[in-house]
C-alpha cells in the first residue's frame, strides 16, 4: 500500500502544474510544514520506516555533504575532495522527495523517514557528529524534529561535537528575487507563482548565513551577487560520461536541442518561436527534451549540433556543463557580471555563446553561416569544463577556504 502511495506521490509531484491548485496548495504545505495536517498525513501514508545511516569514513578529515545533493552535486563534492586529498573520507546524505531525480548519493533516505522516524533521526545525528567537517547545503534542516527543523540549533550542536560547519547555497535559497529582477528583464520573477515564498525564504537565509557567519560557498557565480563574501565553488561534472567521438555541424540542418527541466526558470516558450522561420525554412531542427532520465542526456546532447540552455537566471549550471563537455555548442543568456567573474577567477572567458529571446535566431543563423568558428566554440566549451567543472577547482575551494584552515 505505501509503495502505491509513492508511486502515487511521485506523479503528482512530477504534474502538479497541471493538477487543480488545491491539490498544489496542499502538496506545498506538506513540504514547508511537516508537522502540520498535510505534513502528518503525507509521512503517514508514504511510511517513515527505517532507511540508512550516513557511514563514517575512517579518514582523518572526514566532510559530510547534507541534505539536498541537487543535481547528484552533494556526491560529486564528495568525490571530487576525495580524489583531491587521500585523508579526506567524504559522504553525502540525501533527502529523497516524491517526484525527484534518481541522482546519485551515498545515503538517500526517504522525506518520510527523515521526517518522522525518531530512530532514524539519532542515528544520523550520531553519525555526523562523529564527522570533522559538515557542509550544509541550501540552508536546509538535515535531522528531521530532533533539533525542532532548526538550522541553527543543528549548526550549534554541530559544533558542540567538535564540528567544523559550512554553508553552500544552491540557488533559489539566496537568490533575491527583487534584486534579480532588476538585472534583467528576463528575470522569471515577475511572473513565478512562487516568488513570494522564494522573497521570504531568501531573507530569511541571508539572515542565518549573516548571524552565524561561517565559511560560505555557491555553486553558481551569479550568486556572488546575493552573497559577496561567498567562495565560488563550481557544480561538477564527469566529462567522461558526456565525451563522444561525433563533430557537431556534420550534417546540413542544424540540430538544436532544449532540455526543459524547469520552463519558467529557462523560458522554455521563448524558444519555438524565436526558432519558427528557421524550422519552417529547413536550416534547422529543433527538439524539446523533457522527463528524460540523467543516464539518457549524454546520448541526447551528441545527436545535437546546439544546446540551448537558459535565458531567464543569466547564469548557467549542469545541464550547461554537460552540454560544453559532449563539444556541442551552449547558446544562452549569461550576465556580464557573471561572465567578469568566470574570467576573474579562471582566466578563461565563459564559452557560451551569448542570446536573448530577441537574439536567439540571429544567433543560431550566424553559427548555422560560419560553422569553422561554430566548432571552435565547441571545443572551448570541452576545455573549459575540464578546467573549472571536473571538480578540482571544487575541491580546492573547499580545502583552502574551510578545510584546511581548521584542519
Amino acid at each position: 500500500m505505501r509503495s502505491l502511495f509513492s508511486r502515487a506521490a511521485d506523479w503528482m509531484v512530477r504534474h502538479r502544474t497541471k493538477l487543480p491548485r488545491w491539490i498544489d496548495r496542499a502538496i506545498e504545505s506538506a513540504a514547508r510544514n511537516p508537522d502540520g495536517v498535510a505534513g502528518r498525513l503525507a509521512s503517514r501514508l508514504l511510511g517513515g520506516g527505517s532507511a540508512p545511516v550516513t557511514e563514517v569514513p575512517d579518514r582523518p578529515v572526514r566532510v559530510y555533504i547534507a541534505p539536498t545533493n541537487y543535481s547528484g552535486q552533494g556526491y560529486r563534492w564528495a568525490r571530487a575532495l576525495e580524489r583531491a586529498d587521500p585523508r579526506i573520507g567524504a559522504r553525502n546524505m540525501a533527502v529523497e522527495l516524491p517526484g525527484g531525480f534518481a541522482f546519485p548519493a551515498d545515503t538517500s533516505v526517504p522525506i518520510a523517514t527523515v521526517n518522522s522516524s525518531a530512530e532514524w533521526q539519532a542515528e544520523e545525528w550520531g553519525a555526523a557528529s562523529r564527522f570533522t567537517h559538515a557542509l550544509i547545503e541550501a540552508e536546509r534542516s538535515m535531522f528531521g524534529r530532533r533539533f525542532d527543523r532548526d538550522v541553527s540549533k543543528e549548526i550549534r550542536a554541530l559544533e558542540s561535537a567538535g564540528v567544523s560547519v559550512a554553508y553552500l547555497c544552491h540557488g533559489t535559497d539566496i537568490r533575491d528575487p527583487d534584486r534579480h529582477a532588476a538585472l534583467t528583464p528576463w528575470s522569471p520573477y515577475p511572473e513565478d507563482p512562487r516568488t513570494d515564498v522564494l522573497r521570504a525564504d531568501a531573507a530569511a537565509n541571508l539572515e542565518l548565513l549573516s548571524s552565524l557567519r561561517r565559511p560560505t560557498f555557491i555553486s553558481t557565480p551569479d550568486l556572488a551577487i546575493d552573497v559577496p563574501w561567498a567562495t565560488w565553488c563550481p557544480v561538477v561534472i564527469d566529462p567522461d560520461e558526456f565525451a563522444n567521438d561525433t563533430t557537431p555541424f556534420g550534417a546540413d540542418r542544424v540540430r538544436i536541442v532544449h532540455a526543459s527541466s524547469a520552463p519558467v526558470q529557462k523560458g522554455s516558450h521563448y524558444i519555438e518561436p524565436a526558432l519558427e522561420p528557421l524550422i519552417r525554412s529547413g536550416l534547422v531542427d529543433y527538439r524539446l527534451v523533457t522527463g528524460v532520465s540523467a543516464a539518457q542526456m549524454p546520448a541526447v546532447f551528441a545527436d545535437a549540433d546546439i544546446v540551448i540552455d537558459q535565458f531567464r537566471l543569466g547564469s548557467y549550471g549542469v545541464a550547461a556543463c554537460e552540454a560544453m563537455a559532449a563539444g556541442r555548442v551552449v547558446v544562452g543568456h549569461v550576465l556580464p557580471f557573471v561572465r567578469q567573474h568566470v574570467e576573474s577567477d579562471f582566466g578563461m572567458p565563459l564559452p557560451i555563446v551569448e542570446a536573448t529571446p530577441d537574439s536567439l535566431r540571429e544567433t543560431v543563423e550566424r553559427l548555422a553561416d560560419d560553422r569553422e568558428a561554430a566548432r571552435a566554440a565547441a571545443a572551448a566549451g570541452v576545455s573549459y569544463v575540464a578546467a573549472v567543472h571536473s571538480g578540482q577547482a571544487s575541491a580546492r575551494a573547499l580545502i583552502e577556504g574551510w578545510i584546511a584552515s581548521v584542519d
